[in-house]
């Protein structure tokens, strides 16, 4: 049988029964310049073996990232995780049926899954989190749909120093349900007046800390203005070692705490798969994406856990949930919470403090060299620094000696007229040698 056994009657049966002439228009809310006008350029057939070698080909071109000085973050960051990670996430003790439906066979799942619930609602300040999302973009772009509910309100003000894929899905999310968004001017030095954007007709304000450009933000003042107006806070971050040192947002106010848990238990993986973390109030939980579990007790008195609440689209009919979310990231939310129970409240504290202290020292080393300057000084582990050439032209120089110095500006905010500024993070991976090979770079390069 062939892999898609469909006649051409059949699929024009299909389109007729939807209402759409074609394909195509399956795929029109995709702007026509990111779709494939034909194939991908690759070979229609080849053998297993040769397929083999050619990906091997490929990936040889890559540079791990623990293999360089590495300063790359911008919302994926290069961390230490422990080898009993890896091991722990395969044991069948946690790692049971994908889905837990029926929680006599999940328990496994749904423990852990407590217990990450657990963990993202103590980081956060939180009264309650669920059982992870996709990823920190796409939490964030649910926890605006959230407060739309909630606030009964359908306009959203975005910080310029929100990511700006972050701020992508939010767009996205919001251009196909015809919500307002009004996104602020990208903001390097945090000085940006939030508050005199909202008003009456704002259901929720969006801020991250440490935000994309690296600087922590005392959110207080802007939750005081939400609140007053009858908005929501939306807090992102996307460093979640960071929640290890600073105050956490839910003690500053926050009513949405949203954020990318990679960090934590994960590889930096080309990008993906990741982990998003999704927290708030108890008086929202019904308003909450996702799934939600919690402790019972068995018919014999035994300690249990179930599923509580399943306001998605796979569990009830789709116009009463509260997310299209289709899973929850459950491998990489397990490892999530295997790291962070091997780190305990000591570790993870140490551990924050050790990135603070490295990104401090490399900043005061950068801060030396001539032409570069480094434009904010209260951050956690990730700042940003003005250099005298377009920092994507220096970023591709230090590649080739070797060095992987950082995320340019201008790769996340094209057009923004922010082409010599260069992000760098620095983590507890990062050694003495690393920093100066990326000083000793930079010195050579300009």
């Amino acid at each position: 049988m062939r892999y898609l056994p469909l006649t051409d009657t059949e699929r024009a049966d299909m389109l007729a029964r939807i209402g759409v002439g074609s394909i195509d228009a399956l795929f029109v809310d995709i702007p026509e310049k990111h779709r494939l006008a034909d194939l991908v350029d690759l070979p229609r057939r080849k053998t297993e073996l040769e397929v083999e070698r050619a990906i091997g080909r490929m990936a040889a071109a890559n540079v791990s990232a623990g293999s360089v000085p590495f300063f790359v973050g911008a919302g994926a960051y290069k961390h230490h995780v422990p080898a009993s990670v890896d091991h722990l996430i395969q044991r069948s003790e946690f790692l049971t049926s994908y889905t837990p439906y029926q929680p006599e066979i999940a328990q496994g799942t749904l423990q852990y899954l407590f217990e990450f619930q657990t963990q993202v609602a103590a980081l956060t300040g939180m009264e309650v989190a669920n059982a992870s999302m996709y990823d920190g973009s796409t939490g964030c772009g649910e926890a605006v749909l959230m407060a739309h509910r909630v606030t009964r309100r359908r306009k959203a003000v975005l910080s310029g120093g929100l990511h700006p894929h972050y701020a992508d899905v939010v767009r996205t999310l919001s251009a196909m349900a015809g919500d307002d968004v009004v996104a602020l001017e990208p903001d390097v030095s945090a000085a940006e007046d939030l508050i005199q954007a909202i008003d009456g007709t704002v259901s929720c304000v969006v801020v991250q800390t440490p935000d994309v450009f690296g600087n922590l933000r005392d959110l207080r003042a802007v939750a005081d203005a939400c609140h007053a107006n009858g908005a929501l806070l939306i807090a992102v971050f996307t460093e979640a070692v960071s929640l290890g040192l600073v105050e956490p947002p839910g003690a500053m106010g926050a009513d949405i705490v949203v954020g990318e848990g990679q960090s934590i238990g994960n590889a930096l993986s080309f990008g993906g798969p990741y982990v998003g973390l999704f927290a708030t109030r108890s008086k929202y939980v019904r308003q909450m994406p996702g799934r939600l579990c919690g402790e019972t007790v068995d018919a014999d008195g035994n300690r249990g856990f179930v599923l509580t609440l399943s306001t998605r689209e796979q569990h009830i009919r789709r116009d009463k949930a509260t997310s299209n979310i289709c899973t929850n990231s459950g491998l990489c939310s397990l490892a999530f919470t295997i790291h962070m129970s091997l780190l305990g409240q000591a570790g993870l504290t140490r551990l924050a403090r050790v990135n603070h202290a490295n990104a401090v020292r490399l900043a005061d080393m950068l801060d030396g060299v001539p032409g570069v300057t480094v434009l904010n000084w209260v951050f956690f582990n990730e700042f940003t620094v003005r250099l005298p050439r377009p920092a994507a032209d220096v970023v591709e120089d230090l590649a080739r000696r070797g060095i992987l110095g950082g995320v340019p500006v201008s790769r996340l905010l094209p057009g923004a007229g922010l082409d010599d500024l260069l992000l760098v993070a620095s983590t507890e991976v990062n050694t003495d040698e690393d920093r100066a090979a990326l000083v000793a770079g930079l010195r050579e390069v300009l």
